[in-house]
């Protein structure tokens, strides 16, 4: 018999899924009293190698409303070549072609293994995809080469056959014509003025190119594979207009706008944006696209502006925005808003790379990526390696040579009689689909039952939460068992129309009678991200102490829920292992830049919050709790508390908060190396003690998108202060001394450990409270 432990490791591997409860309750309310909602998060497109290729359409439940796919749980008869639905129950004859199965001869997808599978259609019309890039001019010549170098390296990644155009902005907005030969052509358009799709499309003189809608599964399709012709002259494929692109690119100068004394340059970025939108609107609806915007500075004027451009005018902060001191925010996030929304209804994304030393107007334009599932990087400088691996990685390609990016995708969700559909979170949209499963409580984007996103990679991982609809005076039969299939129909890189399907199913449990049946099928690290994703959806509108006070109450049912306590004992508190780690995960995630906004930027907020929404779970519980190991002559590296207690002055240490990877060096050991010992042949193992921390970052640096920040530090480093600010306070200047510490003067006290100067509780002191709360009688 396996764990469950076990059990949860093998269902993420096989179908890319996690529920925060393995056991489901039977009733409504006794679900609303486990205080972690149900739901689950789920990677749509999480890498198989050892899926099968299935070359055929999937096999659909007749039932109009239901329309679920043929899959391992549901029941077949061999003999009558019926098969009866798992959620409507109805019974179904096998297509024709599946007249020779047997029991011996299954077709791939009732195999129990393939609770996961993908179904490629070949009838679906061929589609490259669509690269459009949107380059800002408004920076220094070292800034703008480095991006060119780039962007130029960028287009020997892409498929022969993708469309690529690129637009420049400043003062002014480029759009450039491509394949001309000789004399480069470009229509210049004034950046103080939004134009609608319609005037870009008679300016421009384009014509329209509609994909067909997407179909359901089953349906006829209409004509034999085929590919577009490109639709205009501003978007070609690459093998026709490489070497022409990189000259454009190679011959891109800075914007020519003279900027006087004191201002800023005056930059375009909404109405760029704008055009971008636009031209693909015009042109490929309903098709694959990625806009990528390169930016160096915040927009200064026309739609979408952040700030003018007089430099004595800084940009907007938190505590500007608290004190409802941002002149151009509200409009800005209007335009920005409106069109993430447009480029989602066409299926396209847009990505922004940010890379100043200040703000750009990342919060203003969060929507954008947010709704469209594109990527937003945040970094200081173009010529910097964390933006150039970054760009690189965005082409990563799987084993197939084949790009590790999917496009068009909608999620449709399907789920048993005794389930209806909350909402879900993550970098999608809502497509308003009405259906009988749609729950009353709204979690998330919610009132629909399928879900559009523009763009997925192998890692990209929504949530979705489920109400349990039986009433407790009728709770659902022992025994039985409740069963969700997720339906992911998307654009595959290499234009292929693609349905991937997971049908999974879970046991019902009497949580009154069996509380224990329920409480040993938790999934804490996926209930710490599912919270958080909940906690930070809501900390988007509500206010900041607000959200604390939630998640503060919410950590309290729970302990009182599944905790073993005597009343008023606080010391007689103990939790089961499988609970153990949760309170911590919360104390983290209260402390986190998630919802701490003191000491970073809105743009930071917003960089942080969008990669939480998007993230798998382990990615996503090292954001919420980073990870800390030691390396010391004692013995190999080491996974250690994060808490000032780790700080030794013979040990190295390395984090990984996934935003940045730190090496600390402790007091002695930096002593030593600013002392050149590990460049003294006798002093070879200290030279390697150095060196093993570095190696085991590189590994890390080399696969984690986006490339994190690299910082080497050491004890009283000024950067040190990215650790102190994450590890646990255990010892803080008001009470090192009373750990039988040593005179002021001295950095370590008795038990070893840096005090941290810092008002922050620490986590012992967190969890006398929590106890003291859990246990109370009156609480």
């Amino acid at each position: 018999m396996t764990t469950y432990e076990e059990y949860i490791q093998l269902n993420e591997d096989r179908d890319g899924i996690r529920f925060t409860w393995n056991v489901w309750p039977s009733s409504r309310i006794e679900a609303t009293r486990l205080v972690v909602p149900l739901g689950c998060l789920y990677q749509p497109i999480k890498e198989r190698v050892d899926l099968p290729p299935i070359l055929y359409d999937p096999v659909l439940c007749t039932r109009t409303n239901c329309r679920a796919i043929l899959n391992p749980l549901c029941q077949v008869d061999y003999r009558a070549k019926l098969w009866v639905c798992n959620f409507c129950f109805q019974r179904n004859p096998f297509p024709p072609q599946y007249a020779a199965i047997s029991e011996q001869h299954q077709p791939a997808e009732l195999v129990p293994t393939f609770s996961t599978i993908e179904y490629t259609i070949l009838r679906a019309q061929c589609l490259p995809p669509i690269f459009l890039f949107v380059v800002d001019t408004c920076m220094d010549d070292e800034e703008l080469g480095a991006l060119k170098d780039s962007l130029q390296m960028s287009l020997s990644l892409m498929p022969p056959t993708a469309l690529v155009g690129l637009i420049t902005f400043g003062k002014m907005v480029q759009v450039h014509e491509l394949g001309t030969e000789g004399c480069s052509k470009s229509y210049v358009f004034r950046g103080t003025k939004d134009l609608s799709a319609k005037q870009i499309q008679e300016m421009l003189g384009i014509g329209r190119l509609t994909a067909p809608l997407p179909q359901q599964p089953g349906q006829p399709t209409r004509g034999p594979q085929q590919s577009l012709p490109p639709a205009n002259k501003f978007l070609q494929p690459v093998s026709n207009c490489e070497m022409s692109l990189t000259d454009l690119i190679g011959e891109l100068q800075r914007d020519p706008w003279p900027v006087s004394q004191g201002k800023r340059p005056l930059r375009s970025t909404g109405a760029a944006l704008s055009i971008a939108v636009g031209l693909l609107e015009c042109s490929y609806a309903n098709t694959g696209a990625r806009i990528m915007m390169f930016l160096g500075g915040p927009c200064s004027q026309g739609p979408g502006q952040v700030l003018n451009d007089d430099l004595k005018q800084p940009i907007r902060s938190h505590h500007d925005i608290h004190k409802d001191n941002a002149k151009y925010m509200k409009k800005a996030i209007k335009h920005y808003e409106a069109l993430a929304a447009r480029a989602a209804t066409n299926s396209h994304c847009i990505d922004i790379y940010s890379c100043a030393l200040d703000q750009t107007g990342l919060m203003e334009m969060k929507q954008c990526c947010n709704s469209t599932g594109g990527h937003m990087v945040m970094g200081d400088s173009f010529n910097s390696s964390l933006f150039k691996q970054t760009f690189q990685r965005v082409f990563y390609k799987d084993p197939k040579n084949e790009l590790k990016m999917a496009f068009n995708a909608t999620l449709e969700v399907k789920c048993s009689r005794e389930l209806k559909v909350q909402g879900a979170i993550g970098p999608c949209v809502s497509l308003n689909v009405k259906s009988p499963l749609i729950a009353d409580t709204e979690v998330g984007m919610g009132n629909t039952v399928q879900w559009k996103m523009c763009t997925l990679t192998p890692s990209t991982t929504m949530s979705l939460f489920f109400e349990v609809v039986n009433q407790h005076s009728a709770p659902i039969p022992q025994g039985g068992r409740g069963s969700i299939q997720f339906i992911t129909q998307y654009q595959h890189s290499s234009g292929q129309k693609r349905i991937r399907v997971t049908t999974i199913a879970r046991n019902w449990v009497d949580a009154t009678a069996n509380l224990h049946h329920i409480s040993s099928g938790f999934d804490q690290e996926a209930a710490a991200v599912l919270m958080a994703r909940v906690v930070v959806y809501r900390a988007e509108s509500d206010d900041g102490p607000d959200v604390l006070r939630w998640i503060d109450r919410m950590l309290i049912r729970l302990c009182q829920k599944f905790g073993e306590y005597h009343k008023d004992d606080p010391n007689s508190f103990r939790l089961n292992e499988n609970f153990s780690l949760y309170p911590q995960f919360m104390y983290h995630l209260r402390r986190s830049h998630f919802l701490q906004v003191f000491n970073n930027s809105p743009d930071e907020t917003s960089f942080y919050r969008h990669m939480l929404m998007r993230e798998d779970l382990t990615q996503s519980l090292i954001m919420i709790q980073p990870i800390l190991y030691s390396y010391s002559f004692n013995g190999p590296p080491e996974p250690v508390l994060l808490d000032t207690s780790s700080i030794q002055p013979d040990r190295i240490l390395l984090m990984d908060t996934f935003f940045q990877i730190l090496i600390f060096h402790g007091e002695t050991i930096a002593q030593w190396r600013s002392h050149k010992y590990q460049d003294m042949p006798e002093y070879e193992n200290f030279r390697q003690l150095l060196q093993a921390p570095v190696d085991d970052a590189q590994e890390i640096l080399l696969t984690r998108f986006p490339m994190p920040r690299y910082i080497d530090t050491e004890q009283g480093g000024s950067q040190a202060r990215f650790l102190l600010s994450k590890v646990n306070p255990s010892q803080t200047h008001n009470n090192m001394y009373s750990f039988g510490g040593n005179m002021p003067g001295t950095m370590t006290s008795m038990d070893g450990g840096a005090p941290v100067l810092t008002d922050d509780v620490s986590l012992q002191v967190f969890m006398d409270h929590l106890k003291k709360l859990a246990v109370s009688s009156t609480a």
